[in-house]
C-alpha cells in the first residue's frame, strides 16, 4: 500500500477539464464494474461506470463485509483502487488489498478536506475504483450533518463524471435529515443494511435508472453469498418491525449542535437553580464559543472574559442554520457584554439587542446546492481570482438567482414572524471581517429591507437581500482587498447579522433620530487643545449611512469627546455653511434608502428633538443642524466617552463603533450599539520631537488636517496632479486621469510615493475631486488633498468612512493643504523642475504629461508629519528618515 497525504492545491473544479497531477497506471481495456458478489450484482441489475454506492449500515463490520469482496474484485481485474482513510474506526482494508492509501484530514476543516480529496480524484483520472471510510466520522469532525451532505454533494457528481465506481458507508439513524436528504438526492444507490434475528438484510432505498422492482424487496444475505428476495408480506412486516425504523416524527434524530446545546442548557438550568459550578461546564462553554465565533485568538480571549453560557444559548436561540456568526456579530455582542460588566450604568441606556444570526454553514450550503462551490474555489487562486464573475452566467448573477434549502426557508419565515412588519437590515458578518488588522470596511454589502407587504413578498425581499450580500463576497473590490492583504487563500465564509432598524414607527420615513461612528482614538485633532486619546464622534441626523459611507454632497458634525465645544470651523457663518442639510431615511413606501432635505424628512415628526439638534442664527432664519443642545444639555458626550474608554480598555487597542441614538417619550434617550471592531492604527504617539530644518526649502507645508500617526518618510516618487490643469478638464477626461493614477499606483512596487492632487480623493463626483478607488492609491505612502477645486469647498475628512478606514489600515498618511490659508505652501514650480517621468513609466499615457507630473528626484526629499500638531512639511534636505 502507498501512503500519501494530498496537498490542498490542485485543479479540482468539476466544470473544468481533468488535469491529472500524475500519470495513472495502464488499466485493462474493458472496465466491468462489480460489487464482487455476483448475486448482489444481479439483484441490483448490474453496477455501471459512474455509480456511487452508499451503504447505510448498523455496524462497521457490516460495511467491511461489503468492501472486502469489492476490493478483491478490483485486484483480480487489475483495476486501480484508492482507499480514503480518514476516520477513527479500524481500517477497512489491509496492506495486501492492492489499494492505494490516501489520508485526507477532516480536522483541517471542510474546505481543506474537500481540496485534499479532490486533488487525489483529479490526479487519478477516469475509471478508478474508490473506497471511503465511514462518512459518519466527517459529521462528527465538523459537528454538522449538513456539511457531511455538502461534501457528498460536491464529490459524488465528480466521481460520476470520471466513470468511477465508489463505495461510501454511513451509519443508520445517526444523521439528521439535513445531511441524509442531500446524500439521498445525489447518489445513484442508497442501500439500507441491517440485522434482524442475527441475519443481515439489504433493502434498496434508491436504485437510480435500474429495475424499480428491486426497490420494493428486501434481500437476505445467506451463506455462500447468496441474496434471496423476501417476497411474502408477513415476513417483510416482521423484518421491518425489527429493523429499528425511526418512525415518521420530523427531526427525531438530534443533530450534533442540538446535542451540544442540550447539554449546555442543562448546565445553565442547574446553575439557575443554585447548583455550584459543574464539572464540564467550562469545557462546554469553550466548545460552543469555538463553534459560534471566529477562531481569532484576541477575539476568543475577550469572549472568555466577558460572555457566559447564557449568552451563547441566547445566540443559538436566534440563529438560522449553524456555523460561525462572523466577526461583525461577534464584535457587537462582545461590546455589549463589556459595557454590561464594566459600565453598568451606561448599559441601562443601551437599546435591547434582538438581532438574528445566519450561520456560515448556510452560506457554504447555498454555494454547494447552487453549483457555485468550484466557481468560488477558483477565486482563491492568484492567477484566476477575477475570472468568471460577470455576465448572465457569471458567478454573481448565478448567486442572485440561487435557491435555499427548505429548512432554511422555514427559519427565515420564523424570523419574519418575529419582526412583524418592522424594517430590518441584512448586514455582512464574514469570518474574516472586523478582525485585528483586517476590518474589511465597506467591502461587503449591507441591505435595508422595508419589510412591508404580504408574507410572501417580505420573504422574497429578504432572500434577495441575503443573495446580494452573498454576491458581494465575489465582487472585484472585495477580492482585490483580500489579494492586497494576503487573504486570497483564506476560506472566507459569509455569516449574516440581521438587525432591527432603530427608529420610531408611524410614518413613511423611518430612521433613528441620529447615528454615527465613534473612534476611541482621534486621528484628526484639529486643535492643539484636543487630546488624541480622548476619542472622536462623527454624528449625523437620520440613518448612519452618511456617517459610515462617504457623502460628497453634505457635511457631518465632528465632536472631539474631550473638547466637544471646539469645532473645525472658526465663525458662525462657516458653521452654518458646513452644517448637515441632507438626511438619509428608509422610505417604507418605496422600500429603499433615500436622501432628502433634512427639513422635509422630519416635517410633522413630533418626536424629533429639534431643540437639541438645531440652531437658529435669528428667529426669522431657518434652523440648521449643529447638535449643540445635545452636546450642552445631555449626557451624550460623557456617555460616548465612557463607552469608548471601556471598549478601548477591554480590547487593549483602539476601537471603532457604529451606533444609533433615539429619544424616548420620557425625555431620555437610548443608544443602540450596532458594531465594534479594532481600529486599524499604528500608534497614537507616532514620531515625537522631530522637526524639519528651519532653513530647508519647503516643497510642501500643510497645516490643519492630518490623518494618521506622526512619521518621517522619504518619498522617492512624487506624483502631482496639477490643480489648474485638472480643473480645466471635463468629466470624462477627469475619469481618464484617475485611471492613469491607478496605473502609476500599480507601478509603485516598494517605492515610497507621495501623491498630491486637487479636491477630494475618492469622491464619487469628478467635479469635486479625483474619483479613485482605494485599489488605485493603495501603494501610496502619503496622500495630499489640495483644497483648490473651487473657492468655497472645504473638505469633509470623513473620519470613520470606508475610504479612510482603508487609509488607516494601510498606514497611509492623509493630509489636506489649503493654498489660501496662512502656513500652507505648495511650491509647484520646484516640483516641475524635476523631469516628468510619466511618459517613460507609462508610454501610452504620455499625452497626460501636462496634467500629471511624476518626479523622481535623485535625492529624495524628506516628509515630516506631526499629527498632534496637525502639520506636514516636505523639505529638500539631506536628513535621513
Amino acid at each position: 500500500m502507498n501512503s500519501a497525504v494530498p496537498t490542498s492545491a490542485g485543479p479540482i473544479p468539476s466544470d473544468l477539464p481533468t488535469s491529472p497531477a500524475k500519470s495513472a497506471p495502464t488499466l485493462p481495456a474493458t472496465f466491468a464494474p462489480t460489487t464482487g458478489l455476483p448475486d448482489l450484482d444481479a439483484m441490483l441489475r448490474g453496477v455501471a461506470r459512474g455509480d456511487n454506492i452508499v451503504w447505510q449500515v448498523q455496524a462497521l463490520d457490516d460495511y467491511r463485509a461489503l468492501v472486502l469482496p469489492y476490493a478483491a474484485a478490483a485486484q483480480a481485474q487489475g483495476r486501480r483502487l484508492i482507499y480514503f482513510r480518514f476516520a477513527a474506526h479500524p481500517p477497512l482494508l489491509a496492506g495486501d488489498s492492492g489499494a492505494e492509501l490516501f489520508t485526507p484530514r477532516p480536522k483541517d476543516g471542510f474546505d481543506a478536506f474537500v481540496d485534499q480529496v479532490h486533488s487525489v480524484i483529479e490526479a487519478a483520472g477516469r475509471e478508478t475504483m474508490y473506497v471511503f471510510d465511514c462518512l459518519s466520522d466527517l459529521a462528527d469532525a465538523w459537528l454538522s450533518d449538513r456539511m457531511l451532505g455538502n461534501f457528498f454533494r460536491l464529490t459524488c457528481p465528480r466521481l460520476f463524471d470520471l466513470d468511477t465506481v465508489t463505495y461510501f458507508g454511513v451509519l443508520r439513524h445517526r444523521h439528521a435529515r439535513a445531511g441524509m436528504d442531500m446524500i439521498t438526492e445525489t447518489t445513484q444507490y442508497l442501500l439500507d443494511v441491517f440485522r434482524c434475528r442475527d441475519r443481515l438484510y439489504i433493502r434498496p432505498i434508491k436504485v437510480q435508472h435500474r429495475s424499480a422492482a428491486a426497490m420494493n424487496l428486501i434481500h437476505a444475505w445467506e451463506p455462500g453469498d447468496r441474496f434471496r428476495a423476501v417476497a411474502d408480506s408477513g415476513t417483510v412486516a416482521e423484518i421491518l418491525a425489527g429493523s429499528g425504523w425511526q418512525g415518521l416524527e420530523d427531526e427525531q434524530i438530534r443533530s450534533h449542535w442540538q446535542r451540544l446545546f442540550d447539554q449546555a442548557r442543562t448546565f445553565a438550568a442547574l446553575r439557575a437553580a443554585g447548583a455550584p459550578e459543574l464539572a464540564g461546564e467550562a469545557a462546554a462553554f469553550a466548545r460552543l464559543a469555538g463553534l459560534l465565533f471566529p477562531d481569532e485568538a484576541g477575539l476568543q480571549e475577550l469572549i472568555a472574559r466577558y460572555l457566559n453560557l447564557d449568552d451563547l444559548l441566547a445566540v443559538r436561540a436566534r440563529m438560522i442554520g449553524i456555523g460561525t456568526i462572523g466577526g461583525k456579530a461577534a464584535g457587537m455582542l462582545i461590546a455589549r457584554a463589556i459595557v454590561r460588566r464594566d459600565a453598568p450604568a451606561l448599559h441601562a441606556r443601551l437599546e435591547a439587542h434582538d438581532s438574528f444570526h445566519v450561520g456560515s454553514e448556510v452560506f457554504d450550503t447555498f454555494f454547494v446546492i447552487n453549483g457555485l462551490w468550484w466557481v468560488r474555489r477558483r477565486q482563491r487562486e492568484a492567477d484566476c481570482f477575477l475570472q468568471g464573475l460577470d455576465g448572465e452566467e457569471g458567478a454573481r448573477a448565478r448567486i442572485l438567482r440561487g435557491r435555499f434549502p427548505e429548512s432554511t426557508l422555514r427559519q427565515f419565515e420564523g424570523m419574519l414572524d418575529y419582526f412583524g412588519e418592522w424594517p430590518f437590515i441584512v448586514r455582512s458578518s464574514s469570518r474574516l471581517e472586523d478582525r485585528y488588522g483586517n476590518a474589511f470596511a465597506g467591502q461587503y454589502d449591507s441591505v435595508f429591507c422595508a419589510n412591508r407587504g404580504t408574507r410572501e413578498e417580505r420573504l422574497a425581499a429578504l432572500l434577495d437581500a441575503v443573495r446580494q450580500v452573498y454576491a458581494s463576497t465575489l465582487s472585484e473590490s472585495a477580492l482585490r482587498y483580500r489579494q492586497r492583504r494576503g487573504l486570497l487563500d483564506e476560506h472566507e465564509q459569509m455569516a449574516l447579522l440581521i438587525m432591527r432598524v432603530s427608529g420610531t414607527a408611524g410614518g413613511r420615513w423611518f430612521n433613528p433620530h441620529a447615528a454615527g461612528v465613534g473612534l476611541s482614538v482621534n486621528p484628526y485633532p484639529w486643535n492643539p487643545r484636543i487630546d488624541m486619546k480622548a476619542g472622536v464622534v462623527r454624528l449625523v441626523a437620520g440613518l448612519g449611512t452618511r456617517a459610515v459611507d462617504r457623502a460628497d454632497d453634505d457635511y457631518t458634525r465632528l465632536i472631539a469627546l474631550d473638547a466637544p465645544e471646539l469645532r473645525p470651523e472658526t465663525s458662525f457663518g462657516a458653521i452654518a455653511r458646513h452644517a448637515q442639510r441632507r438626511m438619509d431615511s428608509l422610505d417604507l413606501e418605496r422600500g429603499e434608502v433615500v436622501s432628502g432635505p433634512f427639513a422635509e424628512l422630519v416635517r410633522g415628526h413630533a418626536d424629533f428633538p429639534h431643540a437639541l439638534f438645531t440652531t437658529r442664527e435669528a428667529e426669522d432664519r431657518p434652523a440648521f443642524l449643529t447638535f449643540d443642545g445635545l452636546i450642552a444639555h445631555t449626557d451624550f458626550v460623557a456617555d460616548l466617552r465612557t463607552l469608548l474608554r471601556a471598549l478601548h480598555a477591554a480590547y487593549a487597542h483602539p476601537v471603532e463603533i457604529e451606533f444609533a441614538l433615539n429619544f424616548v417619550p420620557d425625555g431620555g434617550y437610548r443608544i443602540n450599539l450596532l458594531q465594534c471592531r479594532p481600529m486599524q492604527v499604528r500608534s497614537v504617539e507616532g514620531v515625537q520631537g522631530v522637526e524639519p530644518p528651519a532653513d530647508a526649502p519647503r516643497l510642501v507645508e500643510a497645516c490643519g488636517a492630518v490623518i494618521g500617526p506622526s512619521r518621517v518618510i522619504r518619498p522617492e516618487r512624487i506624483v502631482l496632479v496639477r490643480p489648474a490643469a485638472f480643473a480645466a478638464l471635463d468629466q470624462a477626461r477627469r475619469l481618464a486621469v484617475t485611471r492613469v493614477l491607478g496605473r502609476l499606483n500599480a507601478l509603485a512596487d516598494e517605492r515610497c510615493v507621495l501623491m498630491l492632487g486637487p479636491g477630494r480623493w475618492g469622491s464619487k463626483d469628478p467635479f469635486l475631486g479625483i474619483p479613485v478607488l482605494f485599489s488605485e492609491i493603495n501603494h501610496v505612502a502619503a496622500l495630499c488633498e489640495i483644497v483648490a477645486m473651487h473657492e468655497h469647498l472645504v473638505p469633509d475628512v470623513s473620519l470613520g468612512t470606508h475610504f479612510l478606514n482603508e487609509l488607516i489600515e494601510a498606514d497611509l498618511l492623509y493630509f489636506a493643504l489649503f493654498p489660501r490659508m496662512a502656513g500652507n505652501v505648495l511650491d509647484e514650480a520646484a516640483i516641475l523642475r524635476w523631469p516628468n517621468r510619466l511618459g517613460t513609466l507609462l508610454p501610452d499615457d504620455a499625452d497626460w504629461s501636462t496634467v500629471v507630473h511624476v518626479a523622481e528626484p535623485a535625492q529624495a526629499p524628506t516628509l515630516y508629519a506631526d499629527a498632534p500638531g496637525q502639520r506636514v512639511v516636505v523639505v529638500q534636505d539631506t536628513v535621513a528618515a
